[in-house]
């Protein structure tokens, strides 16, 4: 069945309304994985929101995914990805080739009937409650940049180092996993030995950009509906005046509203972009992560100025988003390589 985007948040504001806003302040507090919200999520289908139909997913594209992964894969595990019953995650980023997580130095190689893997992951997120991680190496055999495994997260020889305790999105329970002579079969091959960059680019990226720049504007509208409320309800009791009296005040609001819907508007114009196979489409992909992160710590920056001391108190919640908001521009593709990306791209050069 097809949700139209009003059906797709009917499913999703219960969820956020809810257990997310109730657990948030907790998560944030402790560093806790947020169990609650990700088993609403898969209880609701909504983890399995671009997973195929044939496979008991909701079948949507890149806009419903942007509004709340179909892989290569066995269809057992697809199917129970669809279900909320398998979460896994992205396990690119190393120690050794750092944000540049298309160039892999782990390695992968023949061991009999089986590949041995070994590596230094240095951030994979949900480490520690994935069913499994999407891994890439270098390829075993094969000419290219790397291939793509799913390796259970209890293969023997994988390992979780240490434990997060960031500054923002302290929930997302990232850490370093290493492998040691671990043993996968051949089949765990997601995709061509020596495909890996094409899966990259073509399937996770795109989903990937989207979906942050969605997280980035949410934070932004979020913090932009609380400023404005924060700034016309508080009043300074000598002569009635409320904050938003003040011009300057509510031209930093303006801004934020401003830099908001920007950010927005260049979203919708990359799904578009995306659904409609537009030759600039991967430009588009490219630039609305860079500018919804960046724009991002631009209204979180506003929004601590704009409510002063209250925003450093936890109960505003502006504190928070200002701490998450700053994840989006360190995210590989950081923004950063991006600007490299897009530059390449306008002057008509190869961006990878």
């Amino acid at each position: 069945m097809s949700h139209n985007p009003s059906k797709i948040l009917e499913l999703v504001e219960p969820i956020a309304a809810g257990v997310v806003a109730e657990h948030a302040i907790r998560v944030d507090r402790e560093g806790r994985f947020p169990e609650e919200a990700v088993s609403a999520l898969g209880a609701a289908g909504l983890l399995g929101l671009v997973s195929a139909r044939e496979v008991g997913g909701l079948g949507e594209g890149h806009r419903a995914a942007a509004l709340v992964v179909e892989k290569h894969g066995p269809e057992a595990v697809r199917r129970d990805v669809a279900a909320g019953r398998h979460l896994s995650t992205l396990a690119f980023s190393e120690a050794g080739s750092r944000s540049q997580f298309w160039a892999p130095t782990s390695t992968a190689t023949k061991n009999g009937s089986s590949v041995r893997l070994d590596a230094k992951k240095s951030w994979v997120t949900s480490a520690g409650h994935a069913a499994a991680y999407v891994w890439s190496s270098r390829p075993v055999a094969a000419a290219g940049a790397s291939t793509i495994w799913l390796v259970p997260a209890k293969t023997q020889g994988v390992r979780l180092d240490g434990a997060f305790d960031g500054l923002g999105l302290r929930g997302n329970d990232s850490r370093p996993v290493a492998a040691e002579a671990a043993l996968v079969p051949e089949s765990a091959r997601l995709g061509a030995d020596g495909a890996g960059l094409a899966v990259m680019l073509e399937i996770v990226l795109p989903i990937f950009n989207v979906m942050n720049a969605a997280c980035s504007i949410g934070l932004m509208e979020t913090a932009t509906q609380r400023t404005a409320a924060h700034a016309a309800s508080s009043r300074f009791e000598h002569d009635g005046a409320a904050l938003a009296d003040l011009p300057t005040i509510r031209a930093y609001v303006a801004r934020m509203r401003l830099k908001t819907d920007l950010a927005r508007a260049l979203l919708l114009d990359t799904l578009d972009a995306l659904e409609t196979a537009r030759g600039d489409a991967v430009l588009r992909v490219l630039e609305c992560k860079a500018a919804a992160g960046e724009l991002a710590t631009e209204v979180l920056d506003i929004g601590m100025r704009v409510t002063g001391g209250a925003a450093f108190r936890r109960d505003l919640g502006v504190e928070r988003q200002f701490r998450d908001a700053r994840a989006a521009t360190v995210m590989a593709p950081t923004t950063d390589a991006l600007y490299d990306f897009i530059g390449k791209a306008v002057c008509g050069m190869p961006v990878f």
